[in-house]
């Protein structure tokens, strides 16, 4: 008897210290926050930090961000109470006033996103959606990839690169911000903020009302697949356009001959028509070789070159070339300022290693060297086994 007494008081007292909780974050907002932090961490060590050749995680992840901010937008409709939109979309007068009170130490309490966190709610996916859409122009422009490609000029893809950037460098600040925020309010109402976000419970309090609304999975999940696939296929159909101002002409065959002779196969775009036609007028010294070819068949190449030189192209080698050509060495595409910055870092026993054999040899490292791609993707520098 007095053992069944002595565990009923335990049991009250825990009853009395332990405090009622509520499900508040849905699987839902749970899942979203957690997978969005996952892939915006890739998209920034890539992106900041990562080798020209991660470019391909870097599309992974903003390609899951994308994903997230759609199912995010669908979520906040149709989610839960405390997942949609409507029960965290403050006037800015309750914001203002909500701010005020945390600083004075006089805030309440919010079981669901308080004035200032569904602010930056709203801030984080409007910025993050303007990071995908920079993020698009600038691989359509810059690299001539995806679905813009087909639209997006150089110079376009290159100045939205800048503000993909700036947006980049602003998300950083806005999630130091909210962690500032959850560090903050985790201590001022003595609740694990990032435990809630785990389990979706948060401590019950009397005199809360929470929204009623239920999330609807089957009509989300409908919507999703539906606005997915639609998504899907028109991106991909978009992606197979040839891409603006990129070179898709077979080399000439004359001209793949000479060149393959002695070396790899520069593609005409590589440099502009007065290195070309440089090169052209001194081929008895080339390079320290005698190169000489038949009058009639310079007369041919000169065509060529002229009429597929860098100026005729709208890739990052052709306007990245032509604009860094060294005077006084023309003729090198490896004396160009662009090449010098782009392999910056490379040792110089990288190049000596005889399975690169030199700096000029672009296809030893870029599997698509021939058609002067150079997509980023298609980087491998290849390391002599020891």
């Amino acid at each position: 008897m007095a053992d069944r007494q002595r565990n009923a008081r335990t049991a009250a007292s825990r009853a009395v210290t332990r405090p009622h909780t509520r499900d508040v974050w849905d699987a839902g907002v749970r899942g979203f926050h957690w997978l969005l932090v996952l892939a915006v961490a890739a998209a920034g060590l890539t992106g900041f930090f990562g080798a020209r050749n991660s470019l391909g995680i870097h599309l992974i992840a903003g390609t899951v961000i994308a994903a997230l901010i759609g199912f995010r937008l669908v979520w906040g409709v149709l989610g839960g109470g405390y997942a949609r939109f409507s029960s965290f979309l403050f006037a800015p007068t309750i914001i203002i006033s909500y701010a005020r009170g945390l600083l004075r130490g006089t805030a309440r309490r919010y079981l669901g996103h308080n004035p200032l966190g569904g602010l930056m709610v709203f801030a984080l996916l409007a910025v993050l959606t303007l990071i995908v859409v920079s993020g698009v122009i600038t691989l359509g422009g810059q690299d001539k990839q995806g679905p813009l490609a087909f639209v997006t000029p150089f110079a376009v893809g290159w100045f939205v690169r800048g503000i993909h950037k700036l947006l980049a460098l602003m998300l950083v600040a806005m999630v130091a911000a909210h962690l500032a925020g959850v560090l903050y309010e985790s201590r001022h109402e003595h609740e694990n903020l990032t435990s809630a976000m785990l389990t979706g419970r948060k401590r019950d309090e009397p005199g809360v009302v929470a929204p009623v609304a239920q999330g609807s999975w089957r009509l989300a999940s409908i919507l999703l697949l539906l606005g997915g696939a639609g998504i899907a296929a028109g991106t991909a159909g978009l992606a197979a356009r040839p891409a603006l101002g990129v070179p898709t002409a077979p080399l000439d065959a004359a001209y793949a001959r000479e060149c393959s002779a002695c070396h790899m196969t520069y593609h005409p775009s590589l440099m502009p028509a007065s290195s070309w036609e440089a090169i052209l007028a001194n081929l008895d010294h080339h390079f320290g070789e005698d190169a000489s070819l038949d009058p009639a068949i310079i007369d041919h190449l000169r065509a060529y070159l002229t009429a597929n030189a860098a100026e005729r192209w709208d890739t990052l080698p052709a306007v990245k070339f032509r604009q860094s050509i060294d005077p006084k060495d023309s003729i090198r595409i490896t004396a160009t300022s662009f090449w010098r910055r782009m392999h910056h870092g490379i040792p110089e026993a990288t190049f000596a290693n005889r399975l690169v054999g030199g700096r000029s040899n672009c296809s030893a490292c870029h599997s698509d060297a021939v058609s002067a791609s150079f997509a980023p993707q298609n980087i491998e520098i290849p390391e002599e086994l020891q």
